[in-house]
């Protein structure tokens, strides 16, 4: 037993002394290491960037040389602020920060943790100076890092900036970056911007294969190439006299011609019909109260303006909900509207039935007296309305073709509109009384259906829509007191083309419009573009005087 233990705590030891041994030899070694990161890489960011508070320009450059060699997203940002002149330093504590301007000064945001750090004078704060060496030194660090970004937006966003100066050193982060991208997208991007480049070389082959691959570009800077390839001298002979050079180019910018065209109308298209979308909200009020109580409301542009009114008094109240204040808006027009309508037909026109001419005079004085009203109370001059930002910029499909977010809602949301209404007409009780009154009001009495109520909420049911209708357009004009003038004549239009009282005879004859209107424009100007969209109508009801889808019923038929 005691050799046994002897011999066991024997090789205890030597297990012990060799793992001691072991370590003895291995932490130098990790020290070392250590001692060879740090001095490969002794500082982080916040040392770095810290370092730019110095005003020696040869520095800077050292230090943006320095930053672009760490392995950290934020330099890039760090670049571009710089870049822009939004990169200063807080004077008590030199502590680096990104600024955005404020009426009183700066807004600060710490640039190593992004932290806001509130708003100061801008005396409080000094610029990060930078001149035109650094300048370009640092456009070239954001290319090459965006280009080595692992977001493929990014680095499509990196080759597009590159496009505006394609020098030596551009072409060549092009060239290496094509060699490692993955991504087709990108990968077009940066073959296109070569192509440009490349299209100025002395090399024939290089030169057609460059004018090859551009007949599919649409950037503006590719069709510049090729004209100026086309372009003749003083004495009035091409530049370019190799004729096969000459015919490539001539069919590259054929195809981009026709590619831009194609475009051109998808643009107009969609500006009509977003057009189109704004006459139907503002008509399709019009149609229903028009339709069931045949009366010319000549007000119903007013209704229109409160609802607009109604968006810029709930921004002014609740300032800081602007990005709700639209979907705020919406229903507050509705009511608002809606009550005055209701108020303007208990109060006047019920008064006036059977009487289309005295009807209209009283309704346009009616139109007066509110805009008055709103001069008096709130301006006589146009107001401001924010847009949300989400309904603010533009979606960016090619460098020719971006549809804007504020007119594609408004599309969507006018359509909406429209489907919540019929549906109202189709599935409501309220609905079928409507649609009874409107087609034979004396048998819908004759029934037991109270008409006096039905058209009370009928024609505010058409005034509220008509507030929707401003929301919408306060989002795309100019917000004042003659809003609704511009939109009444419109509306009567859509509705005698559409045929009066029929929810898809407004549709198609607002969107018909619309993109008629637009689609003029171009070739004879926006005002005898107006003239001739209304010669036509005049000319359509000689020949359909109820327009394209006329209403049922006895009553229609008298």
């Amino acid at each position: 037993m005691a050799a046994n233990y002897f011999k066991t705590n024997l090789n205890l030891q030597l297990i012990l002394g060799c793992i001691i041994l072991l370590l003895m030899m291995i932490v130098p070694f990790i020290a070392s290491a250590e001692e060879n990161i740090n001095t490969e890489n002794p500082l982080g960011f916040a040392e770095v960037v810290a370092k730019l508070t110095t005003r020696d320009y040869e520095e800077k450059e050292a230090i943006i040389k320095e930053l672009s060699e760490l392995n950290d997203e934020r330099v890039l940002g760090t670049f571009r602020a710089m870049l822009n002149s939004d990169l200063y330093y807080r004077k008590k504590d030199k502590v680096i920060v990104r600024v955005n301007s404020t009426e009183e000064g700066y807004q600060i945001f710490d640039i190593v943790t992004g932290e806001d750090l509130g708003e100061v004078g801008k005396r409080k704060v000094k610029k990060v100076s930078v001149n035109n060496k650094l300048r370009r030194i640092l456009s070239a660090e954001i290319a090459k890092l965006s280009l080595d970004s692992p977001r493929p937006a990014v680095r499509l966003s990196a080759v597009d900036e590159l496009l505006g100066n394609l020098d030596e050193a551009a072409v060549t982060l092009l060239r290496e970056a094509l060699q490692k991208e993955q991504d087709d997208d990108v990968k077009a991007a940066i073959l296109e911007a070569l192509a440009i480049a490349d299209i100025d070389s002395e090399d024939r082959e290089v030169r057609l294969s460059a004018i090859t691959v551009l007949a599919d570009s649409l950037q503006p800077i590719a069709k510049g190439k090729l004209e100026r390839l086309l372009a003749k001298d003083s004495e009035g002979n091409y530049s370019e006299f190799d004729k096969e050079i000459r015919a490539a180019a001539t069919r590259s910018l054929q195809r981009i011609d026709s590619r831009r065209d194609y475009y051109a109308f998808g643009e107009t298209l969609i500006f009509g019909l977003s057009l189109g979308s704004v006459l139907l909200l503002a008509a399709i009020g019009l149609a229903i109260t028009f339709g069931v109580m045949g009366v010319i409301n000549m007000a119903h542009g007013e209704m229109i303006m409160l609802g607009a009114y109604t968006t810029y008094l709930i921004q002014l109240a609740f300032p800081g909900l602007i990005e709700y204040s639209v979907l705020i808006a919406i229903p507050a027009a509705f009511i608002v509207s809606g009550l005055f309508g209701i108020a303007i037909e208990r109060g006047v026109i019920r008064f006036l039935y059977g009487r289309p001419l005295e009807t209209l005079l009283a309704t346009f004085g009616i139109s007066l007296i509110l805009q008055q009203l709103v001069r008096t109370t709130i301006s006589a001059q146009n107001v401001p309305v924010s847009t949300p930002d989400w309904m603010s910029g533009s979606w960016q499909i090619n460098p020719i073709f971006s549809l804007t977010y504020n007119r594609l809602y408004i599309i969507l949301f006018s359509l909406m509109v429209f489907v919540a209404l019929l549906l109202i007409l189709k599935k409501t009780t309220l609905g079928l009384k409507v649609r009874a009154v409107s087609q034979n009001r004396s048998m819908a009495r004759a029934m037991g259906v109270r008409s006096e109520w039905v058209d009370a909420m009928t024609f505010g049911l058409g005034s509220g829509i008509a507030g929707i209708a401003g929301v919408a357009l306060s989002q795309l004009t100019n917000v004042g007191p003659n809003l609704g003038q511009s939109y009444i004549i419109d509306s009567f239009m859509v509705v005698v083309f559409g045929g009066v009282g029929n929810l898809w005879g407004t549709l198609v004859g607002a969107m018909s419009l619309g993109v008629f209107n637009k689609f003029l424009e171009p070739w004879t100007g926006a005002v005898m573009a107006k003239i001739l969209v209304l010669v036509f109508i005049i000319l359509f009801i000689q020949k359909k005087p109820r327009g394209l889808f006329p209403q049922k019923g006895r009553a229609a038929e008298n």
